[in-house]
């Protein structure tokens, strides 16, 4: 009567080791190495959510003082109110710098206003600012009597 073969070893394995002695621990020190990596990848992920969102406010904020100053007769009302607009819409996130373009102030012409806003990124662990631009063109009705 033969004796039934013994398994064979695996590769890397001593004969009678117990399994997963050589493993122990492994899983720790895979989870220290990489949550560094995780957390940073997920501040990264929120930092530009951030500057998406912000984007789109600085954007939002362009047209609001656009489409407010294109309803005014002069272009000093088109200015006053183009920075209400958008200080209405940005005035807790930053202090918006507003420009409004005289070169197109006519009749048929447009209010062109651009919206600056810096971002600061400060809460992601490092100072960093970003500066946002938006600009939005809003036509002049051609019969509207500006000065």
């Amino acid at each position: 009567m033969t004796a039934p073969p013994r398994p064979r070893a695996r590769p890397g394995r001593r004969p009678g080791a117990r399994p997963g002695v050589r493993e122990r621990g492994s899983m720790a020190v895979e989870t220290v190495l990489l949550a560094p990596v995780f957390l940073l990848f997920l501040l990264f992920l929120v930092g530009a959510g951030r500057v998406v969102e912000a984007q789109g406010e600085v954007n939002g904020a362009a047209r609001d003082a656009a489409r407010a100053a294109s309803v005014r007769r002069t272009f000093a009302e088109a200015q006053a109110a183009a920075r209400e607009a958008a200080e209405a819409v940005l005035g807790r996130d930053c202090a918006p710098r507003v420009e409004l373009d005289d070169a197109r102030w006519r009749p048929g012409g447009a209010a062109v206003a651009t919206v600056t806003c810096e971002l600061d990124l400060g809460f992601l662990g490092f100072g960093a600012v970003r500066e946002l631009t938006g600009r939005s063109v809003v036509p002049i009705e051609r019969l509207r009597r500006v000065e």
